[in-house]
Parts: structure tokens; sequence; C-alpha cells
């Protein structure tokens, strides 16, 4: 496979929560910027139309990520019934939990007691959706993912915004560049936070460990983002009677790429 199997500082339970929102707060700026949530409401639309739900069961939702803003994409449409999103992850952060259920939003809720991802027929019913975090899993469990998906004949969508279309020589001679850019996107894009906190600035500007972790975190994903030939490979080991899969370059309404998705839903014989 061409995906390489790197580490990010977010994967490290012992990351301090300040840094770990201060990250989170960072990629919330950029899917906004990049207009991800439009381009990932507009996947889940497609799939609802051979697949209906009331209910997306978010899988390695982490802080949140961008399906607090997905959500409002899909429910600002008054015509079609408002849906429920329910966060989930293999090691829920208490605090996490406690600062999202805590905002008693109508619509959202974290759910307190870890998912498997890679058992989803133990799953909260719903769509289940992973969103910029299939990356993070090793050959072995994304096959079981795929797999757990096409037997319990359930509806899954995976997006990815980064492509890894890069050679790794090449990545690693423009290393030490694509950091230095990165950490100096972030002192542009940390004014745009919210809500911003003293931790946010003081571990930006003056301490910038939020820049470091958030710039090579982003690199190592490049690398370890699963390449088409990848998903190929991995998508011949899970033909399934009934079961469905699909994907493509993901696109802006302006037709401009920006990722890649990966679906998969059940059909009738």
């Amino acid at each position: 496979m061409k995906r390489r199997e790197l580490f990010e500082f977010e994967d490290f339970q012992w990351l301090p929560p300040f840094i770990r929102n201060g990250i989170t707060n960072l990629l919330q700026v950029l899917h906004k910027m990049m207009g991800t949530p439009q381009v990932i409401a507009g996947l889940i639309t497609e799939l609802e139309g051979v697949y209906p739900f009331s209910q997306i069961t978010d899988l390695g939702s982490g802080s949140g990520g961008p399906m607090l803003l997905v959500l409002d994409q899909l429910n600002a449409k008054a015509s079609a019934p408002s849906k429920k999103l329910l966060l989930t992850d293999l090691y829920p952060h208490p605090d996490v939990v406690s600062e999202i259920n805590g905002r008693d939003l109508e619509h959202i809720h974290y759910h307190e007691q870890p998912v498997d991802a890679t058992r989803l027929e133990t799953a909260p019913e719903g769509l289940r959706t992973m969103i910029a975090s299939f990356h993070h899993m090793p050959p072995e469990s994304a096959l079981a993912i795929l797999e757990s998906a096409a037997q319990s004949k359930k509806p899954i969508l995976i997006y990815e915004i980064a492509k890894n279309n890069i050679p790794f020589l090449v990545w690693l001679l423009f290393l030490p560049v694509s950091l230095l850019i990165l950490m100096i996107m972030t002192w542009f894009m940390t004014p745009f936070v919210r809500p911003l906190g003293f931790s946010q600035l003081f571990f930006t500007y003056l301490i910038p460990i939020i820049p470091m972790i958030y710039a090579w975190d982003g690199q190592a994903s490049l690398m370890r983002t699963y390449s088409f030939e990848d998903i190929e490979t991995l998508l011949e080991k899970v033909q399934s009677p009934n079961y469905r899969w699909k994907f493509a370059e993901a696109r802006k309404s302006n037709q401009k790429v920006l990722g890649f998705y990966i679906m998969g839903y059940p059909v009738a014989n």
C-alpha cells in the first residue's frame, strides 16, 4: 500500500486537552474556509436518496470535527425533517462529552459509551459517518470497518479531505518547508477561532506548541491517507451480495475537487 503508518500527536491519550482543543479549533476554521461542511452535507443528502435515515451516527468523532457544521447545513433546509447527530468515539474524552452535552443542543448528543467502528453491528442506529478519521485506521482496522458495514447491511459515508498522491520521497524532501507553511497558516487562522480563549493565543503566539503539532499532524495525515489504489485493494476484499460501494473524488458546487469519499449502502435483491 502507498499509505504510510506515521504517528499523529492527536492519537495519543496523554496530549493535554488544551492542546487537543486548540488543534480542533483550527481544524474547525479550516473546514469552514474550505467549505467541507457543504460538501459532506451534499454527500449525505445523496445517500439519503437511496437509504432514508433520521439519525447520523458519527464514528471517531474526537472533539466533534466538522459534523456539527454539517448538521446545520442539513437542518437549514426547511422542507426536510430535522436530523439528529450522535457523536461517538472508541475512547470518548469525558471533558469533551461533558462540554458538548452541556450545551443542551436539541439535535446533538455525544454518546458516553465507547463505540468500536470495526463492529458496526453494535453501534447505535443511523447513517454511520467517518469524517477525516479513516486515515487513522491501520489496514486491518480499515478493512474490518468496511467488512462490518457490508455484513451488517448498514449505510456508511467515509470522507477524507486530503488525497495521498505525492511520492513519499518528495514529501520527505519538502517536509521542512511544508511544516513552516502550516505553522505560519495557524497564526493567520487563530483570530477566526470561536470562542478564542487565552490558552489558544498563548500556545500559538508565545509558546507555539499548537502550531507545531498542527503542522506535523497535518503532514503526517497526508501520508496516512489511503490512496485510490489502496481503497480498491480494500474493497476487493469486502464484496458482499446486496451491498453497493461507491468511491470517488468529492466536489464543491463549483466542481472543484475537495478530497474524496467512500459510500456504502444496502440494495434490494
